[in-house]
């Protein structure tokens, strides 16, 4: 995958472990240090984001290709895909966000893509560990100590997401990989 414009996280893990919970817990908690987040998340079936009755609905089950809603509060764009195209790919994804308005993107699935990702873990569940089968790991979250904790990765709790937050600004805007002057000196200010 093509270095992204800006930060970009995953959280893996498998279904069950708590990835929607802790994001829906950090992204409030981003938003208050002045941190604009945009999230990508893999869904493994077809969906629907409109309604039946809903003028966008009826207008694309009769053919629309793209359908975009639009209102003063909120855009949504939706792409109809064949079938037999595949799953999109994570950079097929950012090239659709519009990342000039953003400091941060968090990606829920796309575990076998290669990018920065926090493995979240809950032992109890009895799943072995991804990590160190995917080197893109660069934390790991738990609800316990881990007895096999790799002793060069942070082992963050993932039921404090205040901690995660901390860990993502130090790890992403400490070190430079803001886009701008402008970015990095609103972004300092904010996290301190």
């Amino acid at each position: 995958m093509p270095e992204p414009p800006i930060p970009l996280v995953g959280f893996s893990a498998l279904s069950g472990t708590g990835k929607t919970t802790l994001l829906t817990s950090m992204l409030p908690l981003l938003k208050e240090r002045g941190v604009r987040v945009g999230a990508i998340k893999h869904a493994h079936h077809r969906f629907e984001v409109d309604y039946r009755n809903k003028d966008s609905y009826r207008l694309r089950k009769a053919g629309a290709e793209q359908m975009l809603v639009a209102s003063r509060n909120r855009v949504v764009v939706i792409a109809e895909r064949e079938a037999t195209s595949g799953e999109p790919s994570l950079a097929e994804l950012l090239r659709r966000m519009d990342t000039s308005c953003l400091d941060l993107i968090l990606v829920e699935g796309f575990k076998r893509e290669h990018f920065p990702k926090i493995e979240l873990h809950r032992p109890l569940l009895g799943h072995p560990l991804r990590y160190p089968h995917d080197p893109d790991i660069i934390a790991i979250a738990s609800d316990r100590p881990l007895t096999t904790t790799p002793c060069h990765l942070p082992l963050l709790d993932i039921n404090r997401p205040l901690q995660v937050v901390d860990f993502l600004l130090q790890h992403f805007f400490h070190r430079g990989q803001i886009r701008s002057t402008g970015d990095q000196q609103r972004l300092a200010h904010r996290i301190r």
